[in-house]
């Protein structure tokens, strides 16, 4: 393999890998509100720990409902 072909395929820019780099950013929205679920959950079991039950079931739904948005990111990813 030259130096001429890598170069010459260095700047070729074909939108490969750039599904991978979308994909990336799309999943940085749903870790932070993963996070923010998680650490406000915890905060309301500690201001109150008998709604402890309550809270856990509505911070699992809470997750999975941002977790839904990393996975439609995914197939945007893909589709396009």
């Amino acid at each position: 393999m030259s130096i001429a072909y890598v170069a010459q395929e260095a700047t070729q820019i074909d939108g490969s890998g750039y599904g991978a780099i979308g994909y990336g950013l799309a999943a940085i929205g749903p870790g932070i509100g993963v996070g923010i679920v998680v650490g406000k959950a915890i905060e309301g079991i500690a201001r109150q720990p008998e709604m402890a039950g309550q809270l856990r079931t509505l911070m699992f739904l809470g997750i999975a409902f941002t977790e839904a948005l990393a996975l439609i990111g995914l197939v945007a990813g893909f589709i396009f």
